[in-house]
């Protein structure tokens, strides 16, 4: 795989990710939700403070270090990917580091810029560009969510040892299309691995650092 075909995997599920967070925020107020495939496939609209998953982490701080942890991250990821191409590793192996650059690019565009360039979503529809300024200051935007999968809920079984008798949701977390992306990636690297580092070269990018 060449520069290319991984910047094009990058600009794809950028703008997919980005096309559907904007849709979102224009057309949904926070909480919001329909249904697309029955009950176990809901457009849910959520925010959380930069972690995947609709996790929070510190408060202020934590969301700050998060977004700067995040900028240094990228950076690394496209080091070594271009450490990858250049020492011609496999097709599917760039690839997957290309889905987590993406997803990761996706989830700082949030955090980074919609603060700044949406009003606030609670109980309205957020404007795009606001006169009045956006609902916070750079860096310390929200992050949107909207795909959730409620395959399962209701109570779980009296037998079931600790959690019997619970109200039980599986899955849960509302997560979006950079999420989704990142977790692609990383989970295509374990599950093909080992087709992945039959090339010898693998090793020598490791231990040379080029």
């Amino acid at each position: 795989m060449n520069y290319t075909k991984s910047a094009i995997i990058v600009f794809l599920i950028l703008l997919v990710d980005q096309v559907v967070k904007i849709w979102i925020k224009t057309h949904m107020y926070l909480g919001e939700e329909f249904s697309v495939l029955g009950d176990w496939f809901k457009i849910h609209f959520t925010e959380n403070e930069g972690m995947a998953f609709g996790m929070t982490f510190g408060g202020s701080t934590g969301k700050l270090f998060l977004t700067i942890f995040r900028l240094i991250a990228v950076g690394f990821i496209a080091y070594y990917i271009h450490k990858l191409i250049k020492h011609k590793e496999h097709p599917g192996f760039i690839a997957c580091f290309s889905l987590i650059l993406a997803g990761a690019i996706g989830n700082i565009i949030d955090s980074v810029f919609y603060g700044v360039i949406f009003s606030d979503s609670n109980y309205q529809i957020a404007q795009l560009f606001p006169k009045e300024g956006g609902y916070e200051q750079l860096l310390f935007g929200r992050v949107v969510d909207m795909l959730y999968f409620p395959i399962y809920e209701g109570y779980l079984p009296s037998w079931i040892p600790l959690w019997g008798g619970d109200y039980f949701i599986f899955f849960r977390p509302v997560f979006n299309i950079a999420d989704a992306s990142i977790t692609t990636g990383v989970a295509c690297i374990i599950i093909f691995q080992k087709v992945f580092f039959k090339n010898p070269n693998q090793n020598k990018i490791q231990a040379d650092g080029k």
